[in-house]
C-alpha cells in the first residue's frame, strides 16, 4: 500500500523541509566542534590533546549522513521528487556574445600554456613566486576544479590542447571502443604519482618539462585519434574537469545557458556509462583521500615505520596507493552486491554499481573543496600577482593567513558533497524501481559506503599536517 496515499502535497513538502532543518541541526553540531579545534589552535597541536574527543565528532559526521538518509525516505512522492529535479531556468545568449567569449577563452588557454613554459624553465625557481606553479596548482588544479563544480565545466573551450588539435589534420586510427576509458583511469594515477614523488610542485623547471611531456603525449593522440575521441575517452585532465562539471548547477550548450539544482545531471546516468567510468569517478574521491593522508602526521608515521622494516619508501607509497584503491573500489562493489541481495531485484550488481555511481561525483566534490578551498584563498594573493605581472614576480609574495573558523567549512564541505550525494541516489532509485519499499531499501548498502568515506575524510582533516618522508 501506498504510504503517501491520500498525503497533501503540503505536507510532503513539509516534511522534506523538516528533513532539512533536522540534517542541517546535526551539521551545525558537527561544524561547532570543528571550529572549536580550530579555534583553540588544536590543528597543529597532537590529537590527544583535543579538547572534543576525536571519536565524538567523526561519530556526528557519520550521523549526518546516516540520519539525512533516513529523513529523505520520507520523502517518497514521485511527482514531488521530479519535480525538485526537474527545476530549470534557462538563458539564451546571442551568437556573437557567444562566439567572442569562446574564441577569448581559447586564446587565454593557449597563451597561459606557453606561458607556464616558459616561465618555468627562464623565471625564478622559486614556488610561491613563480607563474608556472601558481597557475598550475593554484589556479588550475585547485581553483578551475572548483570552478568546474559550483559553476560550470570551462575546460572543454580553455583546454589549449584541444584548440591547437583542431587546426590539425586527424582521425589516422580508430579508437578501439572496447578501451573506453580506462586509459582516463591510468592517466590519472601517473598525474597523481608524478605530483607526489617529484619536485613538480616546488621546482618550476620540473613542471615544465612534464607538461611539455604531457603536450607531446596529448597532442599525438588527439591527432591519432580525433580531438574529440581523445579528450572524451582518453586524456584524464578532460574526463576529469567533465565528470565534475556534471556537478555543477549550470550547464552551457549551443544556445545559451541553463541553470539548474546541483547534481540534477548525475540522475540520468551521465556521464557515468560504463564500468571504467565507475572506475574512475572512485579514482577522483580515493586520489584525494590519498593525498590528504600521507601529507598528515599519521600518514608520515605509517610510512616511517613500514619503511623501518625494510621496505623501499616508492614501495610503500605506491601499495598505498593502489591498495587503498583496491579497498574503496572493493566496498563499493560489496555494496552493489548487498544492494541486490537486499532487495531481491532482478537487477543485476553491475547496473546497479554504474547507476548508483553518479552520487559519488557529489562526495567527490565536497572532498576537493574542503582539500583546496584553504589553499586557494591563502595562495589567491600570489595567484593574482602572478597573473597580472607573469614576467615580474614579487621579492615579497602576499599569503593570507586564514581565519580559525576557517576550519570548519572543511567539515561543512565534507557533509555537504554526501548530503547533495544521499538526494541525486534517492532520486536514482525511485527513477530505478517501481517499488517505494525497493528504492528505500536500495539505497542503504551504498549510504553504509558513504558513511566509511565520510568517516575517513574527517578523520583525515582532523590531523595536524606533515611533509611527506623520503620525498625529495
Amino acid at each position: 500500500m501506498d504510504p503517501n496515499r491520500g498525503v497533501p502535497r503540503r505536507g510532503l513538502v513539509w516534511r522534506f523541509i523538516q528533513a532539512c532543518i533536522v540534517a542541517a541541526a546535526f551539521l551545525f553540531v558537527t561544524d561547532t566542534v570543528a571550529a572549536s579545534n580550530a579555534a583553540s589552535g588544536l590543528s597543529d597541536a597532537s590529537r590527544e590533546s583535543m579538547r572534543v574527543p576525536q571519536w565524538l565528532y567523526l561519530s556526528t559526521g557519520g550521523a549526518v549522513i546516516g540520519a539525512s538518509a533516513l529523513l529523505a525516505s520520507f520523502v517518497t512522492d514521485r511527482g514531488f521528487i521530479r519535480e525538485i529535479h526537474d527545476w530549470q531556468r534557462n538563458r539564451s545568449l546571442p551568437d556573437s556574445v557567444r562566439r567572442s567569449a569562446v574564441a577569448a577563452v581559447r586564446a587565454l588557454g593557449v597563451v597561459g600554456l606557453v606561458v607556464v613554459v616558459y616561465t618555468g624553465v627562464t623565471g625564478p625557481q622559486i614556488p610561491t613566486v613563480s607563474f608556472a606553479i601558481l597557475v598550475t596548482f593554484v589556479g588550475v588544479r585547485a581553483g578551475l576544479t572548483m570552478v568546474s563544480y559550483l559553476v560550470g565545466n570551462v575546460w572543454r573551450v580553455l583546454n589549449p590542447w584541444r584548440t591547437l588539435t583542431e587546426y590539425l589534420p586527424a582521425g589516422y586510427v580508430s579508437y578501439p571502443s572496447r578501451v573506453g576509458r580506462w586509459p582516463a583511469v591510468f592517466g590519472l594515477f601517473v598525474l597523481v604519482w608524478i605530483e607526489l614523488v617529484t619536485a613538480i610542485t616546488t621546482r618550476p623547471a620540473v613542471l615544465a618539462s612534464v607538461v611539455v611531456g604531457y603536450s607531446i603525449i596529448t597532442i599525438t593522440g588527439a591527432v591519432l585519434f580525433t580531438p574529440d575521441t581523445w579528450f572524451h575517452n582518453a586524456d584524464p585532465v578532460s574526463v576529469l574537469f567533465r565528470f565534475y562539471g556534471s556537478v555543477s548547477p549550470v550547464t552551457r550548450d549551443s544556445t545559451g545557458v541553463s541553470v539548474a539544482l546541483p547534481g540534477s545531471g548525475l540522475v540520468e546516468s551521465e556521464p557515468v556509462d560504463g564500468f571504467a567510468d565507475v572506475a574512475f569517478v572512485i579514482a577522483l574521491i580515493w586520489e584525494l583521500t590519498f593525498s590528504g593522508f600521507v601529507t598528515t602526521t599519521a600518514g608520515a608515521q605509517f610510512v616511517e615505520s613500514v619503511v623501518g622494516f625494510g621496505v623501499p619508501p616508492l614501495l610503500v607509497y605506491g601499495s598505498l596507493l593502489l591498495g587503498g584503491y583496491g579497498v574503496f573500489a572493493g566496498a563499493y562493489w560489496i555494496g552493489a552486491k548487498l544492494t541486490r541481495r537486499t532487495i531481491a531485484t532482478y537487477v543485476t550488481p553491475q547496473s546497479l554499481a554504474l547507476r548508483f555511481a553518479p552520487p559519488l561525483l557529489a562526495i567527490a566534490a565536497g572532498y576537493h573543496l574542503a582539500h583546496y578551498a584553504g589553499f586557494f584563498v591563502s595562495m589567491s594573493p600570489s595567484l593574482t600577482t602572478a597573473l597580472t605581472a607573469p614576467f615580474s614576480p614579487p621579492a615579497n609574495p602576499l599569503v593570507l593567513t586564514l581565519p580559525d573558523w576557517f576550519g570548519g567549512l572543511d567539515i561543512a564541505f565534507i557533509l555537504l558533497g554526501h548530503l547533495l550525494a544521499i538526494f541525486v541516489a534517492h532520486v536514482t532509485a525511485y527513477d530505478l524501481f517501481p517499488s517505494r519499499l525497493q528504492a528505500i531499501r536500495s539505497q542503504y548498502p551504498f549510504v553504509a559506503v558513504m558513511i566509511g568515506y565520510t568517516v575517513l575524510s574527517l578523520w583525515i582533516v582532523s590531523l595536524p599536517s606533515a611533509t611527506p618522508p623520503y620525498l625529495g
